[in-house]
């Protein structure tokens, strides 16, 4: 009787085993089914605050250049809602493994910054860290990495009376952000316009009159796609 039980629990570890070789082949099958990998970083209108998964702009992205023949994999997104600078290359250092590397790297970091009273020193000074450690996990330096502009939510309801200083403060903030992404000769795209167009539009906010709706993110993915596949190598 022993050796019966003996035999089944031996059977049954192999068997265990078996199903977790296959099951972690699996998904190295379905990673390496995919040329190009893509790291998203930034706070909550990189994370989609209030939108579905597959709205969130970097999903979207990634799904668009799938869509024109690039076997992009589903985007490794580093954010949260609330995250400054700091926040956000302090997650990069817990997150990421240094000898992981990706095809694409995007940077919308700075908001945050702006609405807790961060000095444009202190942005600096922590955004030149994101730029730093996102550089060093793309596989193609500066190439692969781009920034995307802050939204202006001084047009949105949220913003209320202080529509106008929110307006002139993110457009400070925007000006280091471009300099640094010049300085690091990294592309940057302004889709500040287009955040914009939610003062007449509020089906380009969620429920919170704050943050993008899904169709706000797809007009980013449409101004900047031309411009990301060129980044992806042949």
């Amino acid at each position: 009787m022993k050796k019966i039980l003996l035999i089944l629990i031996v059977a049954a570890f192999v068997i265990s085993c078996g199903s977790l070789v296959e099951t972690v082949q699996e998904d190295v099958d379905r990673e390496y089914e995919m040329n190009y990998s893509y790291l998203a970083l930034g706070d909550s209108y990189t994370i989609g605050e209030g939108v579905a998964e597959d709205e969130r702009w970097p999903v979207q992205l990634a799904t668009n250049l799938r869509d024109r023949g690039y076997k992009v994999a589903p985007p490794k997104i580093i954010a949260q809602t609330g995250w400054t600078s700091r926040n956000l290359f302090k997650a990069m250092e817990k997150e990421l493994n240094y000898t992981r590397k990706f095809d694409l790297v995007s940077i919308l970091i700075g908001v945050n910054d702006q609405y807790q009273g961060k000095t444009i020193r202190e942005y600096e000074e922590d955004l030149r860290e994101v730029f730093r450690m996102a550089l060093n996990y793309s596989k193609t330096r500066e190439r692969g990495v781009f920034a995307l502009s802050i939204p202006d939510y001084g047009v949105t309801p949220f913003a209320g009376e202080n529509s106008e200083e929110i307006s002139a403060e993110i457009a400070e903030f925007n000006a280091v952000f471009r300099r640094l992404a010049e300085e690091y000769d990294v592309d940057f795209y302004n889709i500040t316009p287009i955040s914009r167009e939610a003062a007449r539009d509020p089906g380009l906010l969620v429920e919170d009159e704050l943050h993008p709706s899904g169709t706000m993110y797809r007009y980013w993915v449409e101004e900047i796609i031309d411009e990301i596949t060129q980044k992806l190598p042949n």
